[in-house]
């Protein structure tokens, strides 16, 4: 019997991650991947439930599937992920078509439950535990993941790869629904990712970014030892191959100096930052339970800039919470602009079913002002990136190159000579003229033009030297 998977993935790095090892998974089990879910018999949809729109979006493509399902009724469809976990047997009901609810602890199951399913065996779902349903060791296996399988086919570049060192999360932020559809907060073992890196480095990755929701909270404890994420950087540092190391996401609080010396002695720790701060309000924050003030927050900008001042930061803001005034949006415009972030990423409040904030406060801001603060805010920091990122024309970046650009596989250019791109230590992206052989090499690009999210240059040669701009390579670039 034929073995087609379609999978779609809609959310995060961890999404993206999840979907690289359930597609190991299913090729080891026979499974050939296809490009259209028409040409599929097995689809999956890997979900988000961070915001509405997110989980519309998953309904809205079900809808379409429901066609194609009626046409063929041995198809099977199946939804994974973080919605599979918060709505569980909502999705059968919302969507009766659908075979398969898996959440994200349990996705090493599917290749099982995808063979009851053709067996004759009916609706399949797999979830893990409620936070409160039981002993907590019982509820943290219940929301382990499966990381060590991998496929380098699945990723966008073969030469970057997400590593995931931590599960799950305990900050409890009210509008978050993570906690719930993650679980508890758990860090890996270190051999275990250790193991992974070297998997990664041996298929000819050179950059791994490690993830965790809070990622610099990273901590595991056996035999008497404690291993945070500062330590686990030094062993990673070691392995041979392995050229750049990056981590997101981070929490303002556990930023610590010696987190922060470790990335600025070791040469492929990258000082590259995303640091959510998610509002410039006091008043804002606390009804987030964020458990930091903006105080906190700039304390740790101030540290950073002391101990790694070539480091880019990045954040993330949510306008229109419950009961944020003009003035408290007016504090986050504050924020962003005596930051200067590298870049934010900018979303309107959506209420989560099962947070606390869906609970216990009203969702009081009209959508027309969470639009105009959206679009005010981002129209400001595209301004800060377009001006910060034009002071990088004529300097000399180290980029490590992905591939062609968007631009040139659109076009569907097949030249000698096709838009390359690639992103510099701090994680900006950088586009110029080249050949696809270069795809994986660390070059050096001189910078001749800028806009808000894109840097354009030339690969140095030796007429293009660093001493006609008279300038050398920027270590934070």
């Amino acid at each position: 019997m034929n073995k087609r998977l379609y999978i779609e993935t809609v959310g995060c790095q961890m999404n993206v991650l999840d979907s690289e090892m359930v597609v190991a998974d299913l090729r080891r089990h026979g499974y050939e991947l296809v490009e259209n879910p028409s040409q599929a018999d097995t689809v999956l949809l890997n979900t988000c439930s961070v915001r509405e729109h997110a989980e519309e979006k998953i309904y809205s493509q079900l809808g379409r599937l429901r066609i194609d399902k009626h046409k063929h009724p041995e198809k099977t469809i199946g939804v994974m992920g973080c919605m599979a976990q918060k709505d569980q047997k909502i999705i059968f009901e919302r969507a009766p078509y659908v075979d398969l609810v898996v959440g994200p602890g349990q996705l090493q199951q599917i290749p099982e439950l995808l063979e009851k399913i053709r067996s004759g065996g009916g609706r399949q779902m797999a979830v893990s535990l409620d936070r409160k349903a039981g002993a907590q060791e019982v509820i943290r296996r219940s929301h382990e993941t499966f990381d060590p399988l991998r496929d380098p086919t699945m990723r966008p570049t073969p030469f970057q790869a997400y590593l995931r060192i931590q599960i799950g999360c305990d900050k409890f932020c009210t509008y978050c629904v993570v906690p719930n559809t993650r679980g508890p907060e758990q860090g890996r073992p270190p051999e275990q990712i250790l193991s992974e890196a070297r998997v990664l480095a041996e298929q000819g990755c050179k950059e791994i970014i490690l993830l965790g929701q809070t990622v610099n909270s990273y901590r595991y404890a056996a035999d008497g030892q404690t291993t945070r994420l500062a330590g686990l950087l030094r062993q990673l540092h070691e392995i041979d191959g392995i050229e750049r190391l990056k981590f997101v996401t981070n929490y303002p609080k556990d930023m610590s100096e010696d987190l922060l010396t470790t990335v600025r002695d070791l040469p492929k720790c990258s000082p590259y930052l995303h640091v959510p701060a998610q509002s410039g309000s006091d008043d804002v924050l606390k009804r987030m339970k964020r458990g930091y003030t903006v105080a906190d927050y700039m304390e740790m900008m101030e540290r950073i800039e002391r101990i790694l001042p070539e480091a880019a930061v990045s954040s993330d803001f949510i306008v229109g919470f419950c009961g944020e005034t003009d003035e408290d949006f007016q504090k986050t415009v504050d924020l962003v602009r005596r930051c200067r972030f590298k870049n934010s990423f900018i979303f309107k409040y959506s209420v989560r079913p099962g947070t606390k904030a869906s609970e216990r406060l009203e969702d009081d801001v009209p959508e027309e002002v969470k639009s105009a603060r959206n679009n005010e805010l981002l129209a400001i920091q595209n301004a800060i990136c377009e001006e910060d990122n034009a002071a990088f024309i004529g300097r000399t970046v180290e980029v490590l190159v992905e591939g062609p650009s968007k631009k040139s596989v659109k076009r569907g250019d097949d030249g000698p000579l096709v838009q390359m791109t690639g992103r510099t230590p701090c994680d900006r992206i950088v586009v110029f003229d080249g050949n696809r052989r270069q795809a994986g090499h660390l070059l050096p690009v001189v910078i001749h033009d800028a806009s808000a999210h894109t840097l354009a240059g030339v690969v140095r040669t030796q007429h293009t030297g660093p001493e006609v701009f008279g300038i050398g390579v920027p270590a934070g670039a």
